[in-house]
């Protein structure tokens, strides 16, 4: 008894449905490109409307009346410019401490595999579990003995310990990535191990570097706890304690001003992130090449 076959599709109907996958691939896409940044789309509208505009009951989405006044008004009421100038050298100094520390470390937990390597992996694990509250009371006494508390040096060393075992988390699987070969013929032409590590290893882990860095960078941007404890005096806060300020002792904000002031706080990592992720794309193809 025959069973009926079907029929063969055609070249359009073949078109067809891979014009019909590639058009919802797209719209998921925008979908999801639309559902992160309608945050920030908000943000930047509330930053621009006035006081009468946010206290409607109906809302809207572009402002009827854009103007500056919220801005101006965040100015004057925190030194946002002194807190943002903190947060960049904080931010900017814990992000090259940790690659400088993250890269070496990374390459000998790799390259030298032990029980000591190997305990040094699960210890980053475990640190990472570790609750805020639990640590901040030895690390500030620690701090307090450095003399180091309510200073921008101290609060580097915090974000550099509290990056660190990511970052050698992450950089680890690059290393990974990088076959042995190389390292053996640069061994062969008498080359040691860290000329090895800086002319060979180095330039394939541009990816990685990078990746690391704008990690490092947003984390120390972004944090709020450390900074609220450590830091007692208003010059020496960071971006992210200084916004608190705009939140009365009730829970009510100004709304304009901290809309403003928290676009200001948003746009420093948006400029690092895009002006880095050239130099991650680029990286990324030049060790496909070399590899």
């Amino acid at each position: 008894m025959s069973t009926a076959t079907k029929p063969a599709r055609g070249p359009a109907a073949r078109t067809a449905a891979r014009a019909a996958g590639r058009t919802g691939q797209y719209l998921a896409l925008t979908a999801y490109l639309v559902f992160l940044a309608f945050p920030l789309l908000w943000l930047i509208s509330t930053s621009f409307k006035s006081p009468q505009e946010l206290a409607s009951i109906d809302p809207t989405w572009i402002p009827r009346e854009p103007s500056l006044d919220n801005y101006r008004a965040a100015f004057d009421a925190q030194p946002l410019l002194r807190s943002a100038l903190n947060s960049l050298l904080v931010a900017g100094s814990a992000s090259l401490i940790t690659v400088a520390i993250a890269v070496p470390a990374a390459y000998v937990m790799v390259r030298n595999r032990s029980r000591v390597s190997r305990a040094g992996t699960v210890w980053i694990l475990v640190s990472q579990m570790f609750p805020l509250v639990l640590i901040i009371i030895p690390l500030f006494l620690i701090l307090r003995n450095l003399q180091l508390i309510n200073s921008l040096p101290g609060l580097t060393m915090v974000y550099v310990v509290w990056c660190l075992p990511f970052a050698l988390w992450m950089l680890q699987g690059y290393v990974k990535a990088v076959p042995r070969t190389l390292e053996e013929a640069a061994a062969v032409d008498g080359a040691s191990r860290l000329t090895t590590l800086r002319s060979v290893v180095l330039p394939l882990l541009t990816p990685g570097l990078v990746a690391t860095l704008m990690f490092s960078f947003v984390t120390a941007w972004n944090e709020f706890f450390f900074a609220l404890v450590l830091l007692k005096t208003p010059e020496k806060q960071t971006m992210s304690v200084i916004l608190t300020h705009f939140v009365g002792a009730e829970g009510v904000a100004d709304l304009g001003p901290l809309a403003a002031a928290s676009f200001l706080a948003t746009l420093p990592s948006l400029l690092f992130f895009a002006f880095l992720q050239r130099r991650l794309v680029s990286g990324m193809l030049a060790g496909a090449v070399k590899g």
